[in-house]
């Protein structure tokens, strides 16, 4: 049997309300908070590649600003034992670029958190950025989509 479970509506909670803690302490470049939510070894990986540390993202929120909001949706929560959680899902950040523009940049983000005394904290982020799909979808995918609308006829 496998240690790895989908999160029951209680963990999910839990976990989701860290998530949006963490979202809305970045649009509010709430470095106390931020700290407070990031484990000291927290490996934070940017869209394009750039790897940051914890003292490393603190300084880019701080100094930067740059993002404006953050959208998360389909978010998947499993557990790894009791103390260490996996969120899966798409993001949609609005950032501010260096010459005072905008962008969105959308993709899907894999978090891991661990449970401490103090709470849970963040431990890794990845980003991988939406880009063009050169295989397309699998069969699978296909008839799922199909059952689905059947379904919802």
């Amino acid at each position: 049997m496998s240690a790895v479970v989908t999160a029951d509506a209680v963990a999910r909670a839990e976990i989701l309300a860290v998530e949006e803690r963490r979202r809305a302490a970045l649009l509010a470049h709430d470095l106390d908070a931020l700290d407070e939510l990031f484990d000291d070894t927290l490996v934070h990986v940017h869209a394009p590649g750039l790897i940051h540390s914890k003292a490393q993202l603190l300084e880019h929120v701080a100094t930067r600003h740059a993002y404006l909001d953050i959208t998360r949706t389909d978010l998947v929560v499993r557990l790894v034992g009791a103390d260490v959680a996996v969120v899966t899902g798409r993001i949609l950040n609005r950032l501010r670029r260096p010459d005072g523009g905008e962008r969105e940049l959308g993709g899907v983000a894999t978090q891991v958190l661990v449970r401490t005394d103090d709470g849970w904290r963040f431990v890794s982020f990845q980003m991988t950025p939406d880009g063009e799909q050169e295989w397309g979808r699998l069969p699978s995918e296909i008839a799922a989509e199909h059952d689905e609308q059947d379904e919802n006829r």
